[in-house]
């Protein structure tokens, strides 16, 4: 894993206006998206899209996770006259259904269509000799969430919204394909060595086929699946699914990068989420995330759909804070006139020993190390500081701030005799 903690701010910025300027220059126009599902068969569209690679240029080296309808694995595949890539490698799982396999097959189908720095890179199928497999480029930093959790606070703020505007890019792209990607979560977001993102995860995709007040909309059939922290109110109160609603999605996905692999509305429920959203309450800034970073992502969460800025605008707007860093200091936040969220305080009253709070809290991986330090008393745990919290071995920063904000509830409540210790 590379990662490069000591950027050269001009550099990024030059980098970034380069690629700003060449990768979407489309010879003979945009060529629009052709989604799979329209073909009876969908090996068809595997055919027309995906090129048929021998299965004796791909060597295995070890399963690094699940899928949907098998494993994933990480291997090597050398193609004639070129040089050896490294892959990953789904398999379709032994005994599994047509529907499955052409649900399977879909997601090369789609993948194949695209080419993009910013997109997942399809380099091929293997379908006419069992068992049948995709074949992508190799992203050795995994899932964007899990990334930066494992290495919070490790970034600048600008190599962030570096990887915010890689993100944007690969989006800008999509939809002027006319599609519509409904998942776009930080989940679903590839890191490869060099820290560039990609788009990935297509399994909810479609093409936008209708017009819904004169803007290309895809609708969802009642009972589909749908991801409702990243999804904007018209697609889970109504199934309307468009750019704009993308575009919410990446607002959502920006205050994951910048909270550091945070979960969305916390704790809430699905429920909660929706009557929250439907009434206009929008998420604060995460910690240490500059004012001109949240005004974007408010800009991304307005409630009218033809409100919101298209990638086009959102990628003009990350590259001015990029060239200008001193935009992007954390200053004390201003005064907003969107009601904001706030996480929601632990139910305390049923909490009595520091057990309970941890796990009340659920940051009750780290029993042993309370245990070791014995802090065994409510009393004891509302005292603890970022400093003690540090000694404790808790190195995450989003963790020792969770656990030190909980701390001083948990000493308010205390105070005013709430809990018993």
């Amino acid at each position: 894993m590379i990662i490069n903690l000591h950027c050269d701010l001009c550099i990024m910025a030059q980098i970034l206006d380069f690629f700003s300027k060449i990768c979407f220059v489309i010879p003979g126009g945009v060529k629009y998206y052709v989604d799979p599902s329209t073909y009876e068969d969908p090996s068809e569209a595997v055919k027309e899209f995906a090129r048929e690679i021998d299965p004796s240029h791909i060597k295995i080296e070890e399963v690094i996770g699940a899928a949907q309808f098998g494993e994933v694995s990480r291997g090597r595949y050398r193609p004639v006259g070129r040089r050896e890539v490294l892959v990953a490698v789904k398999t379709l799982r032994w005994g599994a259904s047509d529907r499955e396999r052409g649900i399977f097959l879909s997601e090369a189908g789609v993948l194949g269509q695209f080419d993009h720095p910013n997109v997942l890179k399809l380099e091929g199928v293997v379908t006419q000799t069992p068992p049948e497999r995709i074949i992508t480029e190799f992203m050795e930093n995994g899932p964007l969430d899990a990334f930066l959790r494992e290495n919070e606070g490790q970034f600048s703020v600008l190599q962030l919204v570096g990887m915010l505007r890689g993100v944007g890019a690969g989006m800008r792209y999509l939809s002027e394909r006319n599609f519509v990607h409904r998942d776009l979560a930080a989940r679903n977001v590839l890191v490869n060595s060099n820290l560039v993102c990609k788009v990935s995860d297509f399994g909810l995709s479609r093409l936008m086929r209708g017009l819904d007040h004169n803007v290309p909309t895809y609708t969802a059939s009642l009972g589909s699946k749908i991801p409702v922290r990243w999804t904007a109110p018209e697609a889970f109160q109504h199934r309307k699914f468009s750019t704009a609603s993308d575009v919410w999605s990446f607002g959502i996905l920006m205050w994951e990068v910048m909270s550091y692999g945070e979960r969305p509305y916390w704790d809430m429920s699905n429920q909660e989420v929706m009557k929250a959203v439907a009434d206009q309450y929008r998420l604060p800034p995460p910690h240490s995330c500059p004012p001109a970073l949240h005004s974007v992502m408010l800009q991304c969460w307005q409630a009218e759909r033809g409100d919101r800025p298209g990638f086009d605008q959102l990628l003009s707007s990350l590259d001015r804070l990029i060239r200008h860093p001193a935009s992007l200091k954390a200053e004390p936040t201003r005064s907003c006139s969107q009601p904001l969220l706030s996480p929601t305080p632990i139910d305390l009253t049923s909490v009595a020993t520091v057990g309970e709070w941890l796990k009340a809290l659920r940051m009750d991986k780290y029993q042993e190390e309370f245990d070791r330090a014995n802090i065994d008393t409510l009393d004891r745990v509302s005292r603890l500081t970022v400093e003690d919290v540090q000694n404790l071995g808790v190195n995450l920063l989003g963790h020792q701030r969770k656990i030190v904000s909980a701390a001083q509830q948990l000493r308010s409540h205390l105070t005013q005799g709430q809990v018993e210790v």
